[in-house]
């Protein structure tokens, strides 16, 4: 039997050793879409499910060698950046990703933790905005992250000047916005907005952003149009959200492998 090759995804992103988020939640999304997982650590974490405790950012000339190795020899077929720890890492993906054009990008711009710690400072948010948005297909921001960065208090005005700055496409997920159901809204340059409602889950989770915007680079890896692969990745992960648990004191995690745990009970 031949082997068929893998869409391979490169996640850059920072380690979380509770499992909920970061790169081993990027794995698990890309794994259950198909795809395979090549990983760069931007960064390392002290967190459990409640709280990140400590950030330590790698040295960005590390941050550097990862992911030029890994691109000299693999063809990359998206690029998903999650936490990125520093301004000077900012840079680093930045310069990467003007050398690598023709690679989709979906960056999730996280800025603060589940449980309130900062995770970005204001020279941080600056190289984002300067260095990596004007490369990127795609930015998933969640409500506040998009007023946080561009310092706008309506999302429509936020993504608007998102794309302003080179980005071709912003989701803004509705999770922290006040309504029955959780609104997410994807704007486009040329296109009207196009919201999809879905039903408010109980209790707060830890990696939706990871899963949504590792969904969405996995079916961007796939080919896909991009509508479709945001339409998609939002269903799956409103399904991982919904069969998630809490394996500790904090916010639940999202089963992205609920799948395959249910064909085996069946």
């Amino acid at each position: 039997m031949q082997n068929i090759p893998k869409p391979i995804v490169l996640s850059i992103a920072g380690h979380d050793p509770s499992g909920g988020a970061g790169i081993q939640a990027d794995i698990e999304v890309l794994a259950a879409l198909g795809c395979h997982a090549a990983t760069a650590i931007s960064c390392l974490t002290i967190q459990d499910s409640r709280n990140v405790h400590e950030l330590i950012p790698l040295q960005s000339a590390l941050l550097t060698r990862q992911v030029e190795t890994l691109l000299t020899d693999y063809a990359i077929d998206a690029i998903k950046i999650g936490l990125i720890g520093s301004a000077d890492a900012a840079m680093a993906i930045g310069k990467l990703l003007r050398q690598h054009p023709h690679i989709p990008v979906v960056l999730d711009p996280i800025l603060a933790a589940g449980g309130g710690t900062e995770l970005a400072s204001e020279a941080l948010l600056q190289a984002m905005l300067e260095e990596i948005i004007p490369h990127t297909l795609i930015t998933t921001p969640n409500s506040q992250e998009a007023r946080r960065l561009t310092r706008r208090p309506q999302l429509e005005q936020c993504a608007h000047d998102l794309i302003s700055r080179g980005c071709q496409a912003v989701l803004i997920t509705g999770t922290h916005e006040a309504g029955t159901d959780v609104v997410n809204t994807l704007y486009r340059q040329d296109a009207p907005p196009h919201s999809k409602h879905w039903p408010r889950l109980e209790g707060s989770y830890h990696g939706s952003g990871c899963t949504i915007a590792s969904a969405i680079a996995a079916g961007l890896a796939k080919e896909l149009p991009l509508v479709v692969a945001v339409s998609q990745a939002q269903q799956f992960t409103w399904d991982s959200l919904k069969a998630g648990w809490r394996p500790g004191k904090g916010q639940q995690i999202p089963d992205r492998l609920y799948f395959i745990e249910r064909d085996q009970l069946v």
